[in-house]
Order: C-alpha cells, then sequence, then structure tokens
C-alpha cells in the first residue's frame, strides 16, 4: 500500500492512497462533499491521463463512491475530509480510507467502541488516549466504508487491533472476516495533527 502527499503525483501501482492537506475550510457536509470530489476527479484524471471533465464520480445508494466514467476501470475508489485533509483511495478491490482529527484537549467516547478497544484504551495513560483512538476510529471507518455499510455497521460490533505505529488489524465475528491495514500520522493545511487508515479487503 502505497501512501502519496501530492494531487500532481501519479501511483506507479495500486493499492495507493492520497493525503491532501488544503487551506480549505469547509463549513458543512455539502461542502466537504465537493471538496473531496472536485479534488479526486482532479487526481484520476492525472492517474488515467485524461482531461478531467472526462472523469465522473457517483455513489451507490449507500453512499459508496463510484467511477462512472472513465466506463470500465474496475478501480474501487474511497474518499474522506476532516479539517481541510482530503484522503483518497484508489484499488483493484474494496477500499476504504478515513481521515480524524486528533482531538487533544477532550476525552475519547469510550460507549462506541468494541469492549476489546475500550479496554485497550482505559489502560493507557491518559496523555496518550485521544491520538490511539483517532487511530482507532479511523481504522473502523476505514474498514466499514471498504465494506460499503457504513456506520450502518455498530462500531461496536468488530474490533480493530493497533500493531505498531503503522498498522492495524480487524477481527469481524459478525462476518468471519479479518482484515489488514495501515495507518499514518499526517498535518492538515492548519497544521493540525490528523490519523489516517487506509484498507483493502478482498471481494468475498
Amino acid at each position: 500500500m502505497l501512501w502519496l502527499s501530492s494531487i500532481d503525483q501519479t501511483a506507479p501501482a495500486l493499492p495507493a492512497a492520497w493525503l491532501i492537506a488544503t487551506q480549505a475550510q469547509p463549513a458543512n457536509l455539502p461542502e466537504r462533499s465537493e471538496l473531496r470530489r472536485s479534488l479526486a476527479r482532479e487526481l484520476l484524471a492525472r492517474q488515467f491521463g485524461l482531461a478531467e471533465a472526462a472523469v465522473e464520480i457517483g455513489h451507490e445508494p449507500a453512499g459508496r463512491p463510484l467511477i462512472l466514467r472513465p466506463r470500465g476501470s474496475g478501480l474501487h475508489l474511497s474518499l474522506a475530509t476532516r479539517a481541510g485533509l482530503v484522503a483518497i483511495a484508489l484499488a483493484h478491490r474494496p477500499v476504504g480510507i478515513d481521515v480524524e482529527r486528533v482531538a487533544l484537549a477532550s476525552e475519547p467516547p469510550l460507549a462506541v467502541l468494541h469492549p476489546g478497544e475500550r479496554h485497550w484504551l482505559e489502560n493507557l495513560p491518559a496523555p496518550a488516549r485521544p491520538l490511539a483512538f483517532a487511530q482507532l476510529w479511523s481504522a473502523k471507518e476505514a474498514y466499514v466504508k471498504a465494506l460499503g455499510t457504513g456506520f450502518a455497521r455498530k462500531p461496536e460490533s468488530f474490533s480493530v487491533q493497533l500493531d505498531g505505529a503503522e498498522r492495524f488489524a480487524v477481527s469481524d465475528e459478525e462476518n468471519g472476516r479479518r482484515a489488514a491495514g495501515v495507518i499514518r500520522l499526517t498535518k492538515n493545511g492548519g497544521h493540525e495533527t490528523m490519523a489516517a487508515a487506509f484498507i483493502v479487503l478482498d471481494q468475498a
């Protein structure tokens, strides 16, 4: 899995993820959606060697983005935006990406987590919990995006385990799935610390 940081970069191989820091400050969901879709169109045009007008992005009924044009690419797309940082993932199999702001001043909402995740966080020193929660939550959201369900799947119904500073593992007993992804810390355009997660799933 390849991490890139500029919209001017094309991926020599897939899967790949781009984390693009912008100075944008979208005020609401429509503005966030337009920011990530416009950057994704520009990036995909570069990746495919096409004019931007030749790229069209749609959505499945549950919200997962689809590449409508160029037709027949066979590629899977995932998008995320948080605090001016846009994340774009592209793969040959179902993919999910997410970014979360590290909220240093707040206590993580442990009640929304799987019991194993909650126990792990409660045993961390209090100053370490905001970063760990942001990494954990970005991994959970990336996973449900790759599934195509979003949080129609209850976040406490599956477990994520951080595996060092760069990887995570998912244990989903509901569907018997085990999966692994990658995590990364980055900065947004305002230089806040952001946690990003990126996962690719088997088709089954």
